[in-house]
């Protein structure tokens, strides 16, 4: 057989095996539904309710059926039939995309390369998409927003190549100067933009609305917040109780409802943004500055709050009964975190506090801590703590300054256990009287997700979980594992098996908390739903029209995908600014040697966490010269240890020396090497 024959018989083999796909496509089952697609290539699709099975929810796309769809298309899918070359058992049922019933995004926003190219920052799309036109006097190395050419067919957008093509629709700026990086990163997760200084000069003019109110001025009253918070939407109180084994916590929180009516033009603004988006460098808030200044409970100001009392046994920090009001408070004194903390740790207190105060202080610490104690034997919420790394950016000079690592402590202890009592109570209050709101819920853990964290610890770590699903086994667990490197590894997992809390519109469980009636009430300056509910009890109070559930159920959506969104945002720029930070450490040191501990370990190579700096970065298999083993979870070097004799083997938790080998800036990935 020479060499034309044998193309044309591959090209037969090649055109049975297509109509045999597609004779197999049109018998198998089909959905629809939104994919998300994974940085490795691959995809899932959460199909639509009414369409789904009972049994199957979401789909795994395979990277060769992913047929040109990207991250947040609607799609059609057909079922693939059980094949081992696809099919994944620890993801359940197979699937291709067939069709883009409706493109879920067409802008998207990336670094100018040659060659007329622009690499996503966003790690799911795929890795370089051709320019068609005009630049628009971008250069090489520009962030630059791109609008993608495609409809709902899978080959439209596509060049004769099979790139993904768009057209320059602005320059941003220069990739790497951090003014630059967080306009794109603005525009890549869309982000609103600040408001006018009209807008903010009209909200400086709002006037509070009349409600009756009890006067609490008298009452002792703090905030305590970050060094450099820049709004102030909580306040607390002591006073003695009624009997005295009791004591009463006032929990005030800035009466935003007074100011926003409903359907103004500064809700509607607020009702947008659904929240403050928080980015290293940049703050981008709900409400415009001016009437946050105006809202914020001011130490030595009488401000309008609306609060929640709870009486408290002093001896078990059960609560006994709480009352909500509308009041006029006046607060004593505005605290931070780091002040009350060094207080709770040496005893030592700021020149500024009297005896009398100080004392005070030491009973809200003593009552919070009863308080939490309390919760967790009757609640039993999951105490899953992890401390988070933080870039530290100068707003005004976009200097990066260094990292912070946020780790709750007393301090936050105190403040939290008042806040999640007034949430509750306003939950419930809710609840028993019928009024619609938007209710915070957290689902139980998924019994096959479960299934799956549980195989995983027996298989890397030869730990042996428990039912997972009921919270007081997650505590039993959480408690055994060991303080060393794998602990954080392990935890993350258990953070990613379990459903993502949400807003909902029906009252249902808070499955981390061990709450069954729960709302955001607190933050109404930086989230609209906890303003949301505010207004709904302004109305309430004053026997007005309630929005309807129907109104809830659509707002607890637009919330919960708000959220996410601005929590890819701050990743995203945290990330970004974390490898500006280690280049600039680089430049200063020339010492190129990091501690790491491995997070995943896949066929193509190993994740990694750069200890210190909350950075990961990833260590390709041919740095390792390693073959992978699906089942027992580790990576094995070839390469012999010249000390340990053997082979080396790369499990998540294991310790590990790197250097660094490449950062790419516009796709935020940095490339280590072992050192």
């Amino acid at each position: 057989m020479n060499r034309q024959q044998r193309k044309l018989r591959k090209k037969r083999l090649e055109l049975l095996h297509e109509r045999r796909r597609e004779r197999i496509s049109r018998r198998a089952p089909r959905y629809t539904g939104l994919i998300s697609l994974t940085p490795a290539g691959y995809g899932f699709v959460k199909v639509d309710p009414e369409e789904g099975r009972k049994n199957i929810e979401e789909i795994f796309i395979p990277p060769q059926y992913v047929n040109g769809a990207l991250d947040g298309d609607r799609v059609e899918i057909s079922e693939l039939p059980e094949r081992r070359d696809y099919r994944d058992n620890d993801r359940g049922p197979a699937g291709r995309v067939e069709k883009i019933l409706e493109p879920g995004r067409q802008k998207v926003v990336g670094e100018l390369l040659a060659g007329k190219r622009v690499r996503p920052l966003n790690r799911k799309m795929p890795e370089n998409i051709f320019v068609k036109g005009s630049v628009k006097g971008a250069s090489r190395g520009d962030w630059v927003e791109i609008k993608l050419n495609r409809s709902g067919n899978i080959e439209d957008g596509y060049n004769s190549n099979g790139e993904l093509s768009g057209s320059v629709i602005r320059a941003i700026g220069k990739a790497g100067e951090i003014s630059a990086d967080l306009d794109a990163i603005c525009a890549e997760f869309n982000l609103k933009s600040p408001y006018t200084e009209e807008e903010d000069k009209a909200a400086l003019d709002l006037v509070p609305r009349e409600i009756p109110r009890i006067d609490c001025r008298k009452l002792f009253t703090v905030t305590i917040d970050p060094v450099d918070a820049k709004d102030f939407d909580d306040a607390i109180s002591l006073a003695p109780g009624e009997k005295p084994n009791e004591i009463e916590i006032g929990v005030h929180i800035a009466d935003v409802a007074a100011y926003i009516v409903p359907r103004s033009a500064q809700d509607k603004g607020a009702e947008k943004r659904c929240f403050t988006a928080y980015l290293p460098g940049r703050t981008l808030p709900m409400l415009p500055k001016s009437l946050t200044a105006k809202i914020s409970l001011r130490e030595k100001c009488d401000s309008p709050a609306h609060s929640v009392f709870l009486t408290v046994d002093r001896d078990s920090g059960r609560i006994l009964r709480t009352r909500r009001a509308h009041t006029l408070i006046r607060v004593n004194a505005r605290l931070n975190y780091d002040e009350v903390q060094e207080f709770f740790l040496t005893g030592r207190k700021p020149e500024s506090w009297t005896k009398t105060f100080a004392g005070k202080i030491k009973d809200f610490i003593a009552i919070s801590s009863k308080m939490r104690e309390n919760r967790r034997k009757e609640e039993d919420f999951i105490n899953l703590e992890m401390p988070e790394i933080r870039v530290l950016c100068d707003e005004k000079t976009n200097t990066i300054t260094g990292l912070a690592v946020k780790k709750q402590a007393e301090a936050d202890f105190l403040v939290e256990e008042c806040m999640l009592a007034a949430n509750s109570a306003v939950g419930l209050e809710m609840v028993e009287k019928s009024i619609p709101g938007l209710f915070r819920v957290h689902p139980e853990p998924e019994p096959d997700k479960m299934e799956e964290f549980r195989g995983n610890m027996a298989q890397l770590f030869h730990i042996s979980t428990g039912d997972l699903t009921v919270r007081k086994n997650c505590n039993a667990f959480i408690d055994s594992l060991p303080d060393d490197p794998k602990k954080q590894v392990i935890l993350s997992m258990l953070l990613r098996s379990m459903p993502r809390a949400s807003y909902s519109e029906n009252n249902a469980i808070h499955f981390g908390l061990g709450k069954s009636h729960y709302v955001h009430f607190t933050s109404p300056i930086r989230r609209y739903t906890d303003l949301a509910v505010h207004q709904q009890l302004w109305n309430f109070d004053l026997n007005k029209r309630l929005r309807n559930k129907t109104y809830f159920s659509r707002l607890a959506i637009t919330c919960s995908e708000a959220e996410k969104n601005n929590d890819d945002a701050f990743f995203a720029a945290n990330d970004r600014l974390k490898l500006r930070y280690l280049e600039q450490q680089l430049e200063k040191s020339g010492e190129n040697f990091f501690e790491a501990i491995v997070s995943r370990v896949s066929p193509q190579g190993i994740s990694v966490e750069i200890t210190g700096l909350g950075l990961y970065g990833f260590i390709p298999a041919e740095y390792l010269h390693g073959s992978y083993g699906k089942r027992g979870g580790r990576l094995i070097s070839r390469r012999r240890d010249a000390r340990a004799g053997s082979d080396r083997e790369y499990t998540p938790g294991d310790f590990i020396y790197v250097k660094l080998d490449h950062i790419d800036m516009a796709r935020g990935e940095a490339e280590f090497r072992p050192a």
